[in-house]
């Protein structure tokens, strides 16, 4: 077999191969006589046909099976002969093909690109110091309050915040709609329960007060039938509370969870939290860091194919993140997607590179604790825990990911780590959104 590469252009490769004829003759031959022994044709007994019935009837299928067969085969030979290593299937081009001459074709692919990488030390990542307070605690209890809220019947108007019970009835061009008319509705004021105008027009309300109230359906809105229509909503308020925060005491803790211990265990279990997501946010914004420094500091030109193997992803995660109102005709055209796709690409043969040469093995322990907090908030964790293990392509993600977080743990030990004085609110983020 005579094989020649050329480089056409940056990692793409044109490998031509020619097969001696009568390896393909044999292959031909091989099949047929097999046919012969299987074949069943009418007028023949089985494994009876004979050899030159046999090529007659079905020569040329068996020549076009043979030809394929004998592509892929002897492209794998090819590329070992060669050393290189194919990034994605190659694209075959038939040179010659008729039966009774060799065998010559052309496969053209991207390889894998040779990756060097700058010595790490070289490398500076910043780590955050900081730790939890007592006000920080204290800060999280406020919210954690805030999120089981009580509410206490008043005689006053309805102000913003106000848990408020109504009677309605709506109409469309005068004429009450399905869905429009009920008692004893409850919603809490500015929180987007319904339509603005209409949680506008309760504030200052009283008890047994009416008001009719005219607004239109938002154009999106999720009942299709009245969307984009003008409606007049009758309101009369029946009841209305005020929204108060719990005692900060030991039932708060066993509104969380907590049945012993009191508010003490309550406190300590939430400091230990905080501490658990404070140590992880660390973790990952130095891990950023350190991947866009690999990354920015290791230029690297990656497959093509890889690429839009990637882009094809992210475009599939944006699709499942959005869920329902996923619309793929609305995504963002391909291109969007490119930059982070070659970093993708890029930083996977780098990590790649650091695992086998510092000969990383999966660590089962890491596996396991990894595998543990996946399961965790199921509803379900061992049923969550058993399909795992029974799913081997789920395992394989598991073990890769796992694989590249020692690595990361590696290169975390290699580099320049410089500390930052900073706080929890700080480095969490913890508050900024209110």
């Amino acid at each position: 077999m005579q094989v020649s590469v050329t480089t056409t252009a940056g990692l793409e490769r044109r490998l031509e191969v020619a097969v001696p004829g009568e390896r393909l003759a044999g292959e031909i031959d091989q099949r047929l006589k097999y046919l012969a022994r299987t074949a069943r044709l009418k007028g023949f007994r089985p494994g009876k046909v004979p050899y030159a019935v046999v090529k007659q009837q079905f020569g040329s299928q068996v020549h076009a099976e043979a030809v394929s067969a004998l592509m892929q085969r002897t492209f794998a030979e090819a590329v070992s002969q060669q050393n290189l290593r194919p990034a994605a299937g190659p694209r075959i081009e038939p040179i010659q093909i008729e039966p009774g001459s060799e065998l010559r074709y052309a496969a053209v692919f991207e390889v894998f690109p040779e990756v060097a990488l700058k010595p790490l030390q070289n490398l500076s990542v910043e780590r955050p110091v900081a730790s939890v307070l007592d006000a920080d605690v204290d800060a999280m209890l406020e919210r954690m309050r805030e999120q089981r809220p009580i509410f206490s019947e008043v005689t006053r108007p309805a102000r913003a915040s106000d848990r408020v019970t109504l009677d309605h009835v709506g109409r469309i061009a005068g004429a009450e709609f399905p869905g429009g008319t009920g008692k004893g509705m409850v919603v809490e004021l500015g929180t987007k329960q319904i339509l603005p105008d209409l949680d506008q027009a309760l504030l200052g309300m009283g008890v047994g007060e009416s008001r009719t109230v005219k607004t239109r359906f938002p154009d999106d809105y999720g009942a299709a039938e009245v969307a984009g229509k003008d409606v007049e909503f009758d309101l009369t308020v029946t009841r209305i509370e005020e929204r108060g925060l719990p005692p900060l005491d030991d039932a708060l803790g066993r509104e969380f969870g907590v049945s012993e211990g009191g508010l003490a265990a309550l406190r300590s279990a939430v400091r230990a939290n905080m501490e658990r997501e404070l140590a992880e946010v660390i973790r990952v914004r130095m891990r950023d860091e350190l991947l866009e420094a690999l990354y920015r500091e290791n230029p690297l030109e990656v497959p093509r194919a890889l690429v839009e193997e990637q882009v094809q992803q992210l475009g599939r995660q944006l699709l499942q993140r959005l869920g329902d109102k996923a619309d793929p005709s609305n995504l963002p055209a391909k291109e969007a997607f490119e930059p982070n796709a070659r970093r993708r690409v890029a930083l996977g043969l780098q990590l790649g590179e650091i695992i086998r040469a510092q000969e990383l093995k999966v660590d089962r322990t890491l596996l396991e604790q990894r595998l543990d907090r996946l399961v965790a908030q199921a509803p379900d964790p061992q049923e969550m825990r058993r399909q795992y293990l029974s799913n081997p392509e789920a395992m394989r993600s598991l073990e890769s990911s796992t694989l590249e977080d020692q690595a990361v743990d590696w290169m975390l030990g290699q580099v320049k780590i410089t500390e930052r004085p900073s706080s929890f609110r700080e480095v969490t983020g913890f508050g900024k959104s209110e």
